[in-house]
């Protein structure tokens, strides 16, 4: 019975990260609209409510092709397995009712962020195009280069923290949030995830104005659809992650929930008001400017557990 019913909880999860994206597609479309002072989708359904749905219904019923030149297997898998990350990633959610306890959260995230580079580069080297390869080849060197400093602000709060589960972030929350002590790390942390994320302005993989879409240039159809929701399922649980870290993990409160709509703005903001940036430009940021302040802030956060540690001790 607990098989079933965690299988129950987990379903349930899922979809709602399912309808969750569905309905972040539309506050894109609206924003970006606004922002260019025009109206977003309102067609369909009650003020465009429906439009994420007829959307999917779409794409997923057009005629799926491919490349006849195209290594098949591994063009038709890249998209599955890239979804499946970004949804398997979900488990790590501090859910205080114990769905799921990691003991090692953290390091789960790292592990499927990394894997997460693979798809993007098999998708853009299975499609045989000189244009997807090139979209491939920068997603990979940009993701590389930020998840250093991605995993350096985690080790920073583990070792402020001690621990890797990220249920003991609600307790170190409780009464400050770890967003008033490192705001300049939080303002990285951001950046990282939109790179990480391939949103603009490092959407590098997916220049339009140069690559014709990039990576993803000869999907169509369910192939397309489900790099799309899988980089729409990044966003939200980055952008939740980023709602954990730093401004207090009570995920059972309604706050919560507003804070996670409120980063996620915010990625869709960026996106209406920042252009690209130039690809050296993106690789000095990296190794210039994330890196030194990532280690900086760790070697403090370093140094403040240990003082509290052996002030507690005293």
């Amino acid at each position: 019975m607990e098989f079933i019913l965690l299988f129950i909880v987990v379903l349930i999860l899922l979809i709602c990260v399912m309808v969750g994206v569905a309905f972040l597609t539309l506050m894109e479309r609206s924003v970006l609209g606004y922002i260019h002072i025009r109206k977003g989708p309102n067609k369909v359904g009650f003020l465009g409510v429906l439009q994420p749905f007829s959307d999917a219904i779409k794409l997923f019923s057009k005629e799926q092709t491919f490349p006849l030149m195209s290594n098949y297997i591994s063009y038709y898998f890249a998209p599955v397995f890239s979804l499946f990350l970004s949804l398997f990633i979900w488990m790590v959610v501090p859910y205080l009712s114990g769905l799921f306890n990691f003991e090692l959260g953290l390091l789960f995230f790292l592990f499927c962020t990394s894997m997460g580079v693979y798809t993007v580069m098999v998708a853009g080297w299975s499609s045989n195009s000189n244009y997807s390869l090139l979209g491939g080849l920068r997603a990979v060197a940009q993701t590389i280069s930020y998840e250093v400093s991605l995993a350096l602000i985690l080790l920073s709060f583990v070792f402020l923290v001690g621990s890797y589960n990220l249920c003991m972030f609600n307790v170190f929350q409780d009464y400050v949030w770890l967003l008033l002590i490192s705001f300049p790390l939080a303002l990285v942390w951001f950046v990282s995830c939109l790179a990480e994320t391939n949103r603009t302005p490092f959407d590098f993989a997916e220049g339009e104005s140069e690559l014709v879409s990039g990576f993803n240039v000869e999907y169509s159809s369910g192939g397309f659809a489900l790099i799309f929701l899988a980089e729409y399922a990044s966003i939200l649980f980055m952008s939740m992650l980023f709602c954990v870290l730093f401004l207090g993990a009570d995920i059972d409160s309604f706050f919560f929930y507003f804070k996670l709509s409120f980063i996620s703005f915010i990625f869709i903001w960026v996106r209406g008001t920042l252009p690209r940036y130039r690809y050296d430009k993106l690789m000095y940021l990296a190794w210039s400017s994330f890196l030194p302040m990532s280690l900086n802030y760790l070697f403090f956060f370093l140094g403040l557990s240990v003082f509290l540690f052996s002030f507690l001790i005293v």
